[in-house]
């Protein structure tokens, strides 16, 4: 192989080596996927917790604290994101039922879900930052974005009026340390 010869012949030889090795390694259509975890609160302070199978945000103190569910995340690209909890077993959907569009928790690997698949487009959301605060849009439902309401110890959900005044679309959104 003449690409192999001169100074860099070792390294390029070492290099296609080791990406044909990881090429065969992984299965075809698999992408190899970093799983994040973040901690996440709305503006009024409300982290996110489960209650009866439900993601709630409320005001979480003292003992409780520890009831505080982390933000899985796995990048799609830049902007678009899987969004999980319970190290991803448990991921967040936007699913159409007629005209009502719900936010779900869905028993789904989050590690298992591509891109390239049309039926994981539910559990894609986009980030929108602004200044310190971050915004979710659902990818399946356009101009639908997470929200808690503004009364503590309600469900997570989503709106398609991010500007009203009984919902909060905007976050914190910090990498879990």
């Amino acid at each position: 192989m003449d690409i192999c010869r001169g100074p860099y012949g070792l390294l390029i030889s070492l290099f296609l080596l080791l990406l044909h090795s990881e090429a065969a390694c992984r299965p075809l259509g698999k992408r190899r996927c970093r799983m994040q975890t973040f901690r996440i609160w709305d503006i009024n302070q409300k982290t996110f917790y489960l209650r009866n199978n439900q993601l709630v945000a409320g005001y979480l103190q003292g003992p409780n604290i520890k009831l505080e569910e982390k933000i899985d995340m796995v990048p799609i690209d830049p902007h678009a994101m899987f969004l999980g909890i319970h190290g991803g077993k448990l991921c967040l959907s936007c699913v159409k039922s007629g005209d009502d569009i719900k936010l779900q928790l869905e028993a789904v690997n989050i590690t298992d879900l591509s891109k390239t698949r049309e039926q994981n487009t539910r559990f894609s959301f986009t980030r929108l930052d602004n200044g310190h605060t971050t915004s979710f849009e659902s990818a399946a439902c356009p101009g639908w974005f997470l929200c808690t309401a503004v009364e503590a110890d309600q469900p997570v959900s989503l709106t398609n009026r991010p500007e009203d005044t009984l919902v909060v679309t905007k976050f914190y959104f910090q990498e879990d340390q």
